[in-house]
């Protein structure tokens, strides 16, 4: 789960059992079986909430805890066309999808409909009316493309940047309006590096032959992309727009330097920027998007220098053509069907292995669900209709379980001192949890759009959101606005308000279910609470206060004890090799890493305090903490593509589904639960097991 929310959005589980082969059961036949489970006060998932005929008991747990608690459902269960990635999260994100889809069918047969209403309709009715698209052809993106054609200096050239977020377009130098690190009451803009067409920059600098395979179908795609266009010579541009991006992946830092929250810390006043930053009018980059900016944060201070000698010294007619691409490229979902077909050939296809595009209604409401969309206005609906108020309420005294058990944790830790625990205790008792929905609802006043310009609502909902962002800029931060829907499948910490958020679509099965046996929900969502709390204690979200300050808390050598118990969970994860000399960056996806084996540890004292004292009862011949750790490993099972897995290695925060199922590992109740013995594939020495919170 991603912290900043940020990350990651489901089918019901009851029909992915361990011999499904496609998505076979129809949404009525899921939801009226689900409703019976709850109406009799079953859980939705086998009799406890463990799907038990997903494992493979052929395999020891401690040669491979994924395959043993999901390996026949692995072996057997075929990747749908559509998809790149399956497992629970898919499960949830596509049932979340089709309540939507059935919130947006019923708005549709109203007579009549408020103004939020209106706006769902209109914006869905725009999205799924094809041959208007189509008839249109690029006429939509042509005041965009004609900007582009028009840049006769690096001026023109700087104004084209600063537009690229309400444009749709791409830009070298960018930022958006955040929180700032040092006073969360006050909004800041932050400044950095991106600009690339490719996942990673290690997709253009590692010289191998299936990275040498990628590029080469890269330069097909622009090729191609370019001849819509009627552009004479486009391969020739092609090479040329690759070199550019190539020269900017060289200046940009690895994505674990970028995690450094001291390295990304540089606050600047915009008179300083002025004088740091020559070479580049800031004034006409700012002026593009509407913010005043009296003071910034640059995350990459050399990247940026390297941007503005690169913006300088690089033909105009090159980044012409490379705006061009991407103007065509980024825009595709919302053109023509060929031109979409032809850049998910790439995007979808090449890069990420899916064979075929979802289908156009899941397209729609992927594209009206964002935070900067109608997201909050299908989210108010959805509660509604699918969020019980008990889960909430039960939600909360989990929360407040977990962070009982993290405090008595803190207490325990050997290699922390007094002084540091009481600051760790403040944070801790600052947390704030947010669960289910807003209390406050995004306003969605003085919008309107079109039932036959999609392009067009496109456009008018990046104008609304960055009114409104140019207007909060200069006021005191908002605490009561949601990074995500409640429709999201996902769960984030923000560490600028020491918050842990959890939207109603998450609290489901397999991750939560009040039917469900204690151990399950512990191990489960339980976990996943202790993995967003983990986020607090982190490598870098340790680096905030209880008041999200960024400042130290530590003493030296609580903090050098601190850093040598991650240096060997980095080291850990660094091992897994799930493609041939593709490795999991185990210092890049460290935060999440420590989350899971932290908010696993958290979990499991919390469940241990809910005995009070007594043996959990065996259950279907498993004991309580058998159950605990197989409902993690679940929470976890995930199908990829080849090309999926190699993203996510390369570019993802997260380790791949298959090692963070391996987390207990970690765990001495694991290797009692489950006798792990010296020998087995998983097994760690004591001293090697890493212990953090």
């Amino acid at each position: 789960m991603k912290k900043s929310l940020i990350t990651l959005a489901v089918t019901s589980a009851l029909f992915i059992s361990a011999c499904a082969q496609t998505e076979k059961a129809s949404e009525k036949t899921v939801n009226d079986k689900l409703e019976q489970a709850i109406a009799k006060g079953q859980p939705e998932l086998g009799s406890f909430g463990i799907q038990l005929d997903a494992r493979n008991l052929d395999v020891k747990p401690g040669d491979d805890f994924f395959m043993y608690a999901s390996g026949t459902w692995y072996d057997n269960f075929e990747m749908p066309s559509d998809k790149t990635r399956y497992g629970a999260f898919s499960v949830l994100a596509d049932r979340s999808e089709e309540r939507v889809k059935q919130i947006i069918d019923d708005i549709s047969k109203a007579n009549e409909l408020n103004a939020e209403e209106q706006l769902i309709a209109d914006f869905y009715n725009a999205y799924m009316d094809v041959d208007a698209i189509n008839a249109k052809g690029l006429t939509p993106i042509q005041p965009l493309l004609d900007d582009i054609n028009n840049i006769d200096s690096v001026i023109d050239l700087t104004s084209v940047f600063g537009n690229a977020w309400l444009s749709g377009s791409i830009s070298p130098i960018g930022g958006g309006l955040g929180f700032n690190r040092l006073d969360p009451n006050e909004y800041q803009m932050s400044i950095g590096v991106g600009g690339l067409g490719l996942p990673d920059r290690s997709y253009y600098l590692t010289d191998t032959e299936r990275f040498q395979k990628i590029l080469a179908a890269y330069k097909d795609n622009i090729v191609k992309t370019l001849a819509l266009l009627d552009i004479e010579d486009a391969e020739s541009k092609a090479e040329q727009i690759i070199a550019l991006e190539t020269k900017i992946a060289e200046a940009q830092w690895p994505r674990e330097k970028r995690r450094n929250r001291d390295l990304t810390l540089n606050q600047i006043s915009r008179a300083e920027l002025l004088k740091e930053y020559p070479g580049f009018d800031w004034d006409t980059f700012f002026a593009s998007s509407g913010y005043k900016v009296p003071a910034l944060n640059v995350t990459q201070p050399e990247p940026v220098k390297d941007m503005i000698t690169l913006i300088n010294e690089q033909d105009l007619a090159v980044w012409k053509d490379y705006l061009t691409y991407h103007a065509i490229s980024r825009n595709a979902g919302m053109l023509p069907e060929d031109i979409y077909a032809l850049n998910f050939s790439f995007y979808g296809t090449v890069l990420s292995g899916q064979q075929e595009p979802r289908p156009r209604w899941k397209r729609a409401i992927s594209q009206m669900s964002g935070t900067s969309s109608l997201g909050f206005a299908i989210g108010k609906v959805y509660v509604d209709k699918y969020f019980p108020e008990s889960s909430k309420e039960k939600m909360a005294v989990l929360v407040e379980n977990l962070r009982k058990a993290l405090g008595e944790r803190i207490d325990g830790l050997d290699w922390m001192g007094e002084e540091t625990k009481v600051n760790a205790k403040l944070k801790l008792m600052a947390f704030r949890p947010k669960i289910g929905y807003p209390d406050e609802w995004q306003s969605f006043e003085g919008l309107s759009l079109s039932n036959n310009d999609l392009l067009g609502n496109v456009k008018s909902l990046r104008r609304f959101f960055q009114a409104q962002s140019v207007e909060r800029e200069m006021q005191k931060t908002d605490r009561e606005r949601w990074g995500m829907a409640p429709q999201r499948v996902n769960a984030y910490y923000n560490s600028s308000f020491n918050e842990i958020v959890f939207p109603a679509a998450i609290l489901q099965a397999p991750f939560f279910d009040p039917n469900a046996d204690d151990a399950v929900n512990y191990g489960a969502i339980g976990a996943v609470i202790g993995h967003e709390m983990g986020h607090g204690f982190d490598d870098q979200g340790s680096k905030s206060d209880a008041n999200g300050i960024q400042t130290n808390w530590w003493t030296e050598e609580d903090r050098a004890a601190f850093e040598k118990k991650a240096d060997m969970l980095a080291e850990q994860y660094s091992q897994y090799e799930p493609i041939e000399g593709n490795f999991v960056n185990g210092r890049n996806s460290l935060g999440e890493n420590i989350g899971d084996v932290g908010g696993l540890a958290m979990a499991y004292h919390a469940y241990q305090l809910s005995l009070n004292g007594k043996e959990a009862p065996i259950i279907d011949g498993l004991t309580g903490d058998q159950r605990f750790f197989l409902a993690w490993a679940q929470v976890w099972r995930e199908k990829r593509t080849e090309q999926s897995m190699l993203n996510q290695l390369r570019a993802g925060t997260h380790a791949p589904g298959r090692y963070r199922a391996q987390a207990p590992r970690n765990h001495d109740a694991w290797y009692e639960a489950f006798d792990v013995q010296p020998g087995d594939a998983l097994y760690l020495a004591p001293e090697d097991r890493v212990k953090i919170w």
